[in-house]
């Protein structure tokens, strides 16, 4: 089984929390026996989506940007679990998850489909992944958490996951508070 982690922390003090996550889940990911791919986003070339839709009508599920989006793609495309982590900005994602889930969207069909009442572009391909999501918040916000969660389910929902869970830590948690949490989602994921 493949796991994939999007780091999108930045190399700043915001993203020191966000590493702790990422070396926590990879330790978590290999000790269940996962095949583990991690992409720190915000070190990459990955520029923003154009909306041109070229990836849907010109050469379907190929974006024509070409830069390091095309990789993570691709793992997205290969993996069983797909790890998102961010600093929690206004309840949504850093820059570079943002742009990295916006060029995702190759792996979907140009056309509609109704799911409960719904309507969502079909999957381009029949592998489903479990969705996982950890953000980072520097201070308490009563509010932040709850649309962050929010935001994830409805993009998981686009992405036909098969399972959605979602935490929040502290930008100032420790190494043992990071691995808790991603024990955490791995236990409600039922990944073991």
């Amino acid at each position: 089984m493949k796991a994939l982690i999007l780091n999108g922390g930045s190399g700043n003090g915001r993203g020191e929390a966000c590493r702790k996550i990422k070396d926590a889940a990879t330790q978590e990911f290999r000790s269940r026996g996962l095949e583990v791919t991690a992409y720190d986003l915000d070190g990459m070339n990955i520029k923003p989506c154009r909306g041109c839709f070229a990836c849907w009508v010109k050469h379907p599920g190929t974006c024509a940007i070409q830069d390091d989006a095309e990789n993570v793609v691709r793992s997205i495309v290969a993996s069983e679990v797909v790890l998102w982590i961010t600093p929690v900005t206004f309840g949504g994602y850093s820059s570079a998850l943002k742009k990295a889930l916006d060029r995702s969207i190759p792996i979907l069909l140009p056309f509609f489909i109704k799911v409960h009442g719904e309507i969502h572009h079909p999957q381009r391909y029949e592998k489903r992944r479990k969705i996982l999501a950890a953000g980072t918040l520097a201070n308490p916000d009563g509010e932040a958490p709850l649309i962050f969660h929010g935001l994830v389910r409805r993009n998981a929902i686009n992405m036909a996951s098969l399972r959605t869970e979602t935490c929040v830590v502290s930008e100032n948690a420790d190494d043992a508070a990071a691995a808790d949490a991603v024990r955490g989602l791995l236990l409600a994921a039922e990944i073991s």
